[in-house]
């Protein structure tokens, strides 16, 4: 009967203690409704609305037709026209649309000839799944007119630009970075203010001149140097192992790599100055990578969310990094066409410091 009633008084405490803790209570009941929602809503395999662009070198009332086909398809959302391919291929490089549609401008001929292409499809092969896709509409007939049994057969030609090879390693390193830094850099600030309170440094920090800026600033410089070295580790083990190409500049990518670090160490101090524990510093840690790695683009086509989940995704970092890495390393764009990820990243920095350094007391409760 004694350890029964010893088992019992700890029972309750840790209920009673669980009960104080919001933040834990918060994560039992918010993580699994998270789970749900994400997968079953925010996550979606039947990719819809991919961006694109049209270059109608025919200009007749026929490859208009056909445009306006391929638009109600729904597969893909035409959202502007280019007078070149080369302008297409540009749009493509700067990760502006994911699917360039050719039309050539004896595309009336074409449809009649069975030996030849009549459509061109330039698609961003970075993202296998948008390339599986966007290889629907190949087998898409084109009409002659309204009648649904006039139709040729098919006449489309996907071209896939920046992975011909199709191989997996080349789309999951570059978003792979993104996750890695993610998880390290906002896991070890976190816990870092968090760290002090719980060790009693922060009574030292009490009688020194150090501001909350500087004490913020101070904090981030060492991990930013951090995280570049585990993204030269990261470049290393994917060129050695999986032949993962840059096709754009490497000081671009650090420089594009130091912005989202820098994001990341922000994001992570102002979690550090929000809870009271490194236990809970943890549990939000792990409450935000899972929506960084599901709505940024990682493992999902971004396009194919729903707009809610895509607004969310907007507000992460880490969506933003990953486009700025798939476009220098593969599709070799340059930071200043891809500026406004640089600019967000820049902002979010800025606005996840400030708000840090204001919730930041050297006090001991």
């Amino acid at each position: 009967m004694n350890a029964l009633s010893r088992l019992f008084a700890i029972i309750r405490k840790e209920v009673r203690q669980l009960r104080r803790d919001r933040l834990t209570f918060g994560m039992i009941i918010g993580l699994p409704i998270m789970q749900i929602l994400l997968f079953g809503y925010a996550i979606n395999t039947d990719v819809r609305d991919i961006r694109a662009a049209v270059s109608n070198q025919a200009g007749t009332h026929l490859s208009r037709q056909h445009v306006e086909q391929l638009r109600q398809s729904q597969v893909v959302n035409i959202i502007g026209y280019a007078r070149t391919p080369q302008e297409l291929e540009d749009l493509l490089r700067t990760g502006k649309i994911s699917v360039g549609v050719v039309i050539p401008h004896d595309f009336d001929r074409r449809v009649t000839d069975k030996n030849r292409t009549a459509v061109h499809l330039l698609v961003d092969g970075s993202d296998p799944t948008i390339l599986g896709v966007a290889s629907q509409l190949k087998s898409m007939p084109i009409r002659f007119d309204t009648s649904p049994d006039n139709t040729t057969p098919d006449l489309v030609e996907v071209r896939p630009y920046y992975n011909p090879e199709r191989r997996t390693a080349v789309n999951i390193v570059p978003g792979l970075m993104g996750v890695i830094l993610t998880m390290t850099m906002m896991l070890f600030t976190a816990v870092s203010v968090v760290r002090e309170r719980e060790r009693g440094n922060l009574e030292l920090l009490i009688n020194t001149p150090v501001s909350s800026a500087e004490l913020m600033i101070g904090k981030v410089i060492p991990y930013i140097a951090i995280g570049l070295l585990q993204l030269a580790l990261i470049l290393g083990v994917g060129g050695l192992l999986f032949t993962v190409p840059i096709n754009g500049s490497v000081v671009d990518l650090y420089i594009a790599a130091a912005f989202f670090i820098a994001a990341n160490l922000a994001l992570g101090l102002f979690i550090s100055t929000a809870v009271k524990t490194q236990f809970q510093a943890m549990q939000m840690t792990i409450f935000l990578i899972m929506p960084s790695i599901l709505l940024s683009g990682f493992m999902f086509p971004f396009d194919g969310m729903p707009v809610l989940a895509q607004r969310i995704g907007e507000i992460l970092p880490i969506t933003h990094f990953i486009r700025l890495t798939r476009g220098i390393m593969l599709r070799g764009a340059t930071p200043w066409e891809l500026y406004g990820e640089i600019v967000f990243l820049g902002v979010f920095t800025l606005v996840a410091m400030t708000a840090a350094a204001l919730r930041f007391s050297k006090r001991l409760d």
